[in-house]
């Protein structure tokens, strides 16, 4: 099959390079269903992955996460975690987090502007997007200098344009648009010059429901339509060591009520904040990740959530 639609390819490449009748190559959007087709390469035994998880889960029950926002760690206290309110820890246990778990999709179908541009996001499944919150941006022309909005509208088009690349992000910070007014500028390049799925920042939650208001302005969703299914994403990175800052915590707890996409990356360094072995590393990381996504469901059992790294 693969060898036809090579010969299929190269046939239409002739016809158009000879200029033939109905030569126009036309758009295939089996890119957008991309599976890995490698294993995945064991660098761990099974038993070795268990006692790293089995290690996550004692950080989170014995020692706990530092959580700074008070509701969530209300939220987390009704669900039975242990809180500390003098020094804000929170200890998560097991069943806790095993309930978080099964409750969480294994397979997230989101909703791009373009509905022939939506994506499933599971295990095995391929997706591509550029990277994420440069300060500064260069070209041969113009060298090396801080990131501005009409460079950030500028990577919205490359990234609109090629097909690669599903998904958008905040690829550069605007510098010259106040902080305030930000998510205001980088939400209307957004949608305004992309079909494809939407970043909106978890910076407190005016920020949130601002980029929720303008998507479904945009998209033309009503409230019920908007929290139904999942047509934007963000990035949730915990503060390393065992730590949930303001902004993050409650970033997770309004995409949550909303039912949209939490990508929950802790930000662990090797020998910085985490220890300097993988296996440690690792299980710093995971702990921090199931914490944040236990916090995500337990907001709304259900909710879209990806183990980010």
């Amino acid at each position: 099959m693969i060898d036809d639609a090579a010969r299929d390819l190269r046939r239409e490449r002739r016809r158009g390079r000879t200029g033939e009748a109905g030569s126009e190559t036309s758009r295939r959007p089996d890119y957008r269903s991309l599976k890995n087709p490698f294993l995945p390469q064991p660098i761990f035994s099974v038993d070795q992955v268990a006692a790293i998880h089995d290690t996550a889960l004692r950080v989170l029950g014995e020692l706990g996460v530092k959580v700074l926002l008070p509701e969530a760690r209300t939220i987390l206290a009704r669900a039975g975690a242990l809180v500390d309110e003098d020094n804000q820890m929170v200890r998560i246990g097991r069943d806790i987090v095993a309930a978080a778990l099964a409750s969480a999709p294994k397979s997230i179908r989101v909703h791009a502007g373009d509905r022939t541009r939506d994506l499933t996001l599971e295990l095995g499944s391929m997706t591509f997007l550029a990277g994420s919150g440069a300060p500064n941006v260069t070209d041969l022309e113009h060298g090396r200098r801080p990131g501005t909005l009409a460079a950030f509208e500028d990577f919205i088009r490359l990234v609109q344009h090629f097909d690669v690349l599903h998904m958008l992000g905040p690829c550069i910070e605007p510098q010259d648009i106040d902080n305030r007014f930000r998510h205001y500028a980088v939400n209307r390049a957004q949608l305004t010059l992309s079909e494809k799925l939407p970043f909106v920042f978890a910076r407190g939650t005016p920020q949130v429901e601002d980029g929720f208001e303008m998507l479904r302005l945009a998209r033309g969703l009503s409230e019920d339509e908007f929290r139904s299914g999942a047509h934007c994403y963000t990035v949730i990175n915990t503060n390393s060591p065992r730590q949930l800052d303001i902004p993050m915590a409650q970033g997770i707890i309004d995409f949550a009520r909303a039912g949209q996409v939490l990508i929950i990356t802790p930000f662990c360094l090797a020998g910085a904040m985490a220890p300097i072995t993988v296996a440690g590393a690792l299980t710093l990381q995971h702990a921090e990740a199931l914490a944040g996504l236990t916090l995500a469901q337990i907001v709304r059992p259900g909710t879209p959530v990806v183990y980010g790294s």
